[in-house]
């Protein structure tokens, strides 16, 4: 008989927070929450893991939420379209390259690729092209227990593709607003400017930190994971914003913990314990 309880993601994810699980209940708010807000859905890690009676999750990549979405409405074609493939490159390339119209197979595709490409990364060419190499993992990439378990945590979301900032819409007091944006922190240091910028650019951090006001004013918490630079504690060291300072290996909290190379910010206005 398969477990209801799913607490690992279906995807890979590149900058996933499968190293934070272990210690994101410390930063959960005691006495709970109402509805689970995450705006920056990707992998999902923190979702799964936390398991939440009602959700509401969104991310600005439009077949990544409609991955979700088939996957949410019917798992079995999913397994039985990802059965019909094989881990060699001859059959992800050929994969790679298809055009598929219904969102069953695209699904499929997409958690395929996911399972077998390079280090399960995201990225499009200027034509929209998927163009990830292929992974040569071993591993098996059709995991159908954990894709029912999925599924069946994904039964009371909302899923929605929409800027960050849309969420906002859906946020009432006593929610838990989960905040991911992609940030790269191996150069933390030398090359932070640069290097974020493809991805999550300062601007964008400012609208997030303005987003976060929004939050604190309807009376939500939130929890949120940066960068650990300089900037970035600049733009949010206001209100009632808290700054711990984490290592992805040890997860040393507090303003002052030893600087290393995959340091991150968790930022939050709610009472860490735990």
């Amino acid at each position: 008989m398969i477990e209801t309880k799913n607490d690992k993601p279906f995807l890979r994810w590149a900058g996933g927070k499968n190293w934070l699980v272990k210690d994101i209940d410390r930063y959960i708010p005691e006495d709970g929450f109402n509805k689970y807000i995450e705006p920056f859905l990707g992998g999902g890690a923190i979702f799964f893991h936390l398991g939440p009676d009602q959700a509401v999750l969104s991310d600005l990549n439009q077949e990544l939420i409609d991955t979700y979405e088939v996957l949410k409405d019917d798992v079995e074609g999913v397994i039985r379209e990802m059965a019909k493939f094989k881990n060699t490159k001859e059959c992800y390339y050929h994969i790679r390259s298809k055009k598929f119209k219904s969102d069953l197979k695209k699904a499929a595709r997409f958690v395929y690729l996911n399972q077998t490409s390079f280090n399960g990364i995201f990225r499009v060419n200027l034509q929209g092209e998927y163009n990830v190499p292929f992974g040569f993992r071993k591993k098996e990439f059709l995991q159908p227990d954990n894709l029912r378990k999925a599924s069946v945590a994904l039964q009371q979301t909302l899923l929605r593709s929409r800027d960050f900032v849309d969420a906002i819409e859906d946020i009432e007091e006593g929610d838990l607003v989960f905040l991911d944006p992609p940030y790269t922190v191996t150069h933390n240091n030398n090359g932070f400017i640069k290097y974020n910028s493809k991805l999550f650019d300062l601007e964008a951090q400012h609208r997030l930190s303005g987003f976060i006001d929004q939050i604190q004013e309807i009376g939500a918490y939130y929890v949120l994971t940066n960068a650990a630079h300089a900037q970035i504690r600049q733009i949010f060291t206001r209100g009632q914003n808290m700054i711990f300072e984490v290592s992805r290996a040890s997860l040393i909290g507090g303003t002052n913990a030893k600087r290393g190379q995959f340091m991150e910010f968790i930022i939050t206005n709610t009472q860490i314990h735990g």
